[in-house]
């Protein structure tokens, strides 16, 4: 059985991507991840301005995974359009790239989109609602279905290429926000962000926002609960799971709960050849 196959219109490779935030665009990590090899690639986040990011130190190791609180660091949208995405156009031209849009008011993830969505270089858009919406004190967007339909439906009036919905995994009910997504013309969803946490060194934070994301494997029995219970109560919406992938195994768990992809997080920060590897062995014992 082939390992490739066509979702929301775009075709994959394989099922393996890389995911947002753990691969920078590409050109970070060329030189050591081939990246012709891997599904799909998930670019960092991108925002209307650019950002500086949250105060260091910005990741701690913890067992069972890490801690990030990067702060949504990007140079921008105007540089992704005049160089990032470009350079992934001239260097992988056939590798599907989604670009993760982030936005703090409703109408902005459409503003990034729109400066997006005449460059070549992507196939489709990740949208992060675990952004704080600063017109309503702060609250993610993604904790409330109105605000994500909101988000998603100004998204789907700025392009026509496809758009997954990152969720977080602490909603009270995933699949009714993931239902509020798809309604309003999200292709799939992402599932799951990073479930928020904190470590200390005796009375001081190991982060300097004093708090960052979960990932890594401790997040995985929470990212296929997500991805099940989504797939029971939406069949056919096509599902990005990502959360503690760091074996073959695991994406045939993620693919099982109802995935139709699954991407490889902060595995690969700490192998970058980790893709790779678990493709071949995918296409030797699967394919």
């Amino acid at each position: 059985m082939s390992l490739a196959r066509d979702v929301a219109g775009i075709a994959f490779a394989n099922p393996v991507l890389l995911a947002s935030g753990t691969a920078g665009f590409g050109r970070e990590v060329a030189g050591v991840v081939a990246l012709g090899r891997v599904g799909g690639l998930v670019t960092k986040a991108v925002s209307l301005a650019p950002r500086a990011g949250n105060r260091a130190p910005r990741v701690a190791e913890i067992r069972g995974g890490m801690l990030n609180s990067v702060g949504l660091a990007n140079p921008g949208v105007e540089q992704v359009r005049a160089y990032d995405l470009p350079w992934l156009h001239a260097h992988v031209p056939a590798l599907p790239v989604l670009v993760n849009i982030v936005g703090f008011t409703t109408t902005e993830y459409a503003e990034v989109i729109g400066l997006l969505d005449a460059v070549e270089g992507h196939v489709g858009y990740e949208i992060n609602l675990s952004c704080p919406n600063t017109s309503a004190g702060g609250v993610e967007f993604g904790s409330d279905p109105a605000a994500v339909a909101a988000v998603i439906a100004g998204c789907r009036r700025a392009t026509r290429r496809p758009l997954f919905a990152k969720l977080s995994p602490i909603l009270p009910s995933i699949p009714t926000v993931a239902r509020a997504a798809r309604d309003a013309g999200a292709d799939g969803v992402t599932l799951v962000n990073t479930m928020p946490g904190a470590a200390y060194d005796g009375a001081r934070s190991r982060l300097g926002s004093g708090f960052g994301g979960v990932s890594g494997p401790a997040l995985r029995p929470v990212g296929l609960l997500a991805v099940s219970r989504t797939a029971d109560a939406l069949p056919g919406l096509p599902i990005i799971g990502v959360g503690g992938v760091s074996r073959a195994e695991h994406i045939r768990d993620y693919l099982r709960a109802g995935a139709t992809l699954v991407a490889i997080g902060t595995a690969a920060l700490a192998d970058p050849r980790l893709p790779e590897r678990l493709i071949a062995e995918l296409e030797r014992t699967d394919g």
